[in-house]
C-alpha cells in the first residue's frame, strides 16, 4: 500500500511543463509506472480478490462446517433423545411386562396356595376315612369272628338238635308202640264188658267225643291254667264247643251252681278258643275282659270269671273208632 502511495504520487502531481523531450521520457515513465501501476494494482485486487474469495470461502466452508456441525450435534441429539425414548419405551413396556408377570406369578402363587390348602384338606379329610375304614374294617373282622364262632354254635345246636329229632321219632315211635298197648288195655281190657269201648273208663261218650267231668272237691279244684294242665296229662285238652248240640251236651254235663272250666278266654278284647280261633256264636256270654275264662253253669249261659278262680272242669278228647 505505500508504494501504491508513492506512484500516485509521482504520476498525478507533476503539473510542469518541460521540453518535449522531458515530457516525453516523463510520460513513457509515467507510461511505465502507469503499466506498473496497473500491473500492481491488478495483481493487488487480484490478491486481494484471492485473498477475499479465500476468505469467503473459508468463511462459507467454516459456515458450512458449522452447520454440518450444528446438524450433526442435532442428530447425535435426536438420535439420543430417540435412543432415550425408547430405552425409556422399552423400559416402561419391560417394567409392565415384568409387573404382569409378578401378577401372574402372584396370582398362580396364590391359586396353588389355595390348592394346597384344598390338597390339605383332603388329605386330612381322606386320612379321617381312612381311620375310619380302619375301626370299621376292625369291627367287621370282630363280627367275622363272632359270626363265625356263632355259626359253628349254630351248626353245633342243629347237631344236637338233630339228634334230639332222631331220639325224638323213637321215643315217639316207643311211644306209640306204649300208647297202642296202653290204648288196648284202656279201652278194650280194663272194662267189665271184656270189649272195647270208645271211651275209656270213667268218661262219657256223646257222638265222636269222650268227655270227663272232673269234680273235686273245693281243695281240689284248680285255676284255668291248672286245669287244662290236667287235662293234657290225660291226653286231653279243655272243652272246646263249636256247635249248638255241644254247647248242650257241656250244659247238661255242668252239674250243680258253680260252674266248669271250658276251653275258652279272653285275648284282646275277644272270646278265643285254645286254638285261637274265635267265637262264632258271641250271645253264649258276654263282654271279653282282659284275664277273664268262661265257665259252663247248668241251665245258664256261660259266665266270665277271672282265670285265677278256682273251679271243676271238663276234659274232652276224641272217641276211639272202633
Amino acid at each position: 500500500m505505500a508504494e501504491e502511495v508513492n506512484y500516485a504520487s509521482v504520476v498525478f502531481k507533476a503539473n510542469k511543463q518541460a521540453p518535449p523531450k522531458a515530457k516525453k521520457e516523463e510520460e513513457t515513465v509515467y507510461d511505465e509506472v502507469k503499466m506498473k501501476n496497473e500491473t500492481t494494482e491488478q495483481t493487488a485486487d487480484t490478491d486481494d480478490e484471492k485473498e477475499n474469495n479465500k476468505q469467503c470461502h473459508y468463511q462459507k466452508l467454516a459456515c458450512c462446517f458449522g452447520i454440518l456441525c450444528v446438524i450433526l450435534l442435532a442428530g447425535l441429539v435426536a438420535v439420543f433423545v430417540v435412543l432415550g425414548l425408547n430405552a425409556t419405551l422399552s423400559g416402561e413396556r419391560n417394567q409392565t411386562t415384568l409387573l404382569a408377570e409378578i401378577q401372574n406369578l402372584t396370582n398362580q402363587r396364590n391359586k396353588l396356595s389355595v390348592d394346597n390348602n384344598n390338597l390339605t384338606m383332603e388329605r386330612n379329610n381322606l386320612t379321617v376315612e381312612l381311620s375310619n375304614l380302619t375301626k370299621e374294617n376292625i369291627v367287621l373282622d370282630s363280627n367275622i369272628t363272632n359270626l363265625t364262632t356263632r355259626n359253628q354254635d349254630l351248626e353245633n345246636q342243629k347237631n344236637n338238635l338233630t339228634q334230639r329229632i332222631q331220639d325224638m321219632e323213637t321215643n315217639w315211635n316207643e311211644q306209640n308202640i306204649s300208647r297202642a298197648q296202653w290204648s288196648i288195655y284202656t279201652y278194650c281190657i280194663d272194662n267189665d264188658a271184656k270189649q272195647c269201648n270208645s271211651c275209656r273208663k270213667g268218661w262219657l261218650l256223646n257222638q265222636t267225643s269222650c268227655y270227663a267231668v272232673v269234680n273235686p272237691d273245693d281243695r281240689g279244684q284248680k285255676t284255668w291254667e291248672e286245669a287244662r294242665e290236667d287235662c293234657r296229662g290225660k291226653n286231653a285238652d279243655l272243652s272246646v264247643v263249636l256247635t249248638e248240640k255241644e254247647k248242650d251236651t257241656i250244659n247238661y254235663y255242668s252239674w250243680g251252681d258253680t260252674g266248669y272250666w271250658i276251653g275258652l278266654r279272653a285275648e284282646g278284647g275277644k272270646w278265643k278258643w285254645m286254638d285261637g280261633t274265635e267265637l262264632a256264636q258271641t250271645s253264649w256270654i258276654g263282654d271279653a275282659t282282659e284275664g277273664h275264662c268262661a265257665v259252663s253253669i247248668q241251665g245258664e249261659r256261660w259266665s266270665s270269671v277271672s282265670c285265677g278262680d278256682r273251679q271243676r272242669w271238663i276234659c274232652i278228647q276224641d272217641a276211639l273208632s272202633l
